[in-house]
């Protein structure tokens, strides 16, 4: 079984361009890459949270979390 990535974004134009670039570079060969937008599937923000993702867009890759620029914080999102 891969591990697992998971992009989550909020569809921004920082986090299109982030998700174009990082997700792009990931090697789907070695990962089970997710995108999650949590502007519209607020559901996940709860899980975002839970892994410690503070601000959009980041990346979740095996349980550690990058966060990649500042386009908005999940407290913006809900």
């Amino acid at each position: 079984m891969k591990p697992k990535a998971v992009f989550y974004h909020a569809g921004c134009p920082v986090c299109r361009s982030a998700e174009s670039a990082v997700v792009g570079a990931l090697d789907r060969s070695r990962f089970e890459v997710e995108i999650v937008h949590l502007g519209s599937d607020k559901a996940r923000l709860a899980e975002a949270e839970t892994l410690g993702v503070k601000s959009v867009p980041a990346l979740v890759l095996e349980g550690r979390v990058f966060h990649i620029n500042f386009g908005a914080s999940l407290a913006d999102l809900r």
